[in-house]
């Protein structure tokens, strides 16, 4: 049988947020799924922070040369596509 470790976090909070959280039954689970939930829905380039580096910048550029953002007509939420996928691949001249 393996033990489970478990590590204690901490953070605080202002008065209002921690008079909203009263109300819910078990606030741990409650702040772990809300932190899990929040990690699985991080940006892979900014990793939350809402900025990127100057060098992020320029390969996010080069990146978007072969791609783009589209919005989805019926959520109007964007997604990227894959512009190769689209454009007819050329064919090598032969001698």
């Amino acid at each position: 049988m393996t033990s489970r470790k478990e590590e204690i976090i901490t953070f605080k909070v202002d008065r209002t947020l921690a008079e909203r959280m009263r109300v819910i039954e078990n606030r741990s689970d409650f702040i772990r799924r809300a932190v899990l939930n929040a990690l699985e829905n991080t940006c892979p380039l900014c990793m939350g922070t809402g900025q990127l580096s100057e060098t992020q910048r320029r390969l996010w550029g080069d990146f978007l040369e072969d791609h783009a953002l589209e919005e989805v007509p019926d959520t109007h939420e964007l997604h990227l596509v894959c512009r190769a996928r689209h454009t007819p691949k050329r064919r090598k001249k032969t001698p």
